[in-house]
């Protein structure tokens, strides 16, 4: 059974960096896209970054270029991302997420409906 997991968030002041985990079991995903999508309180979900079977095909949001890092360690099977100089507006609940399925599912994605497998999210808030 697949199953992710996420760790690594917090309160944190604005300004300041997280680093969320998402650790992998069930399944090797080293042939599979991974993301990370958040949903802040009375919004809807939304892309955040995603990475493909190559750590070179990588995708973010524009809320988030030069500010987030993914990455992957497919030894681990755990994926990562880096959140750095966050604002209040980061204060979500972030969810990662696997692509299993289809010809592309080694292709990051920024659609939601393009993944198969969440994981049941952590939270994190920014202070101003």
């Amino acid at each position: 059974q697949v199953q992710l997991v996420e760790s690594g968030g917090g309160l944190v002041q604005a300004g300041g960096s997280l680093r969320l985990s998402c650790a992998a079991s069930g399944r090797t995903f080293s042939r599979n896209a991974l993301g990370w999508f958040r949903q802040a309180p009375g919004k809807e979900r939304e892309f955040v970054a995603a990475v493909g079977w190559s750590d070179g095909n990588q995708r973010y949001a524009d809320s988030v270029k030069g500010r987030y890092a993914i990455s992957r360690d497919n030894a681990k099977n755990t994926v990562y991302l880096q959140m750095n100089n966050l604002k209040p507006e980061d204060t979500a609940v972030y969810y990662c997420a696997a692509r299993l399925r289809g010809l592309a599912n080694m292709f990051a994605s920024m659609i939601e409906t393009d993944y198969d497998s969440w994981g049941q999210g952590t939270q994190v808030t920014v202070s101003s």
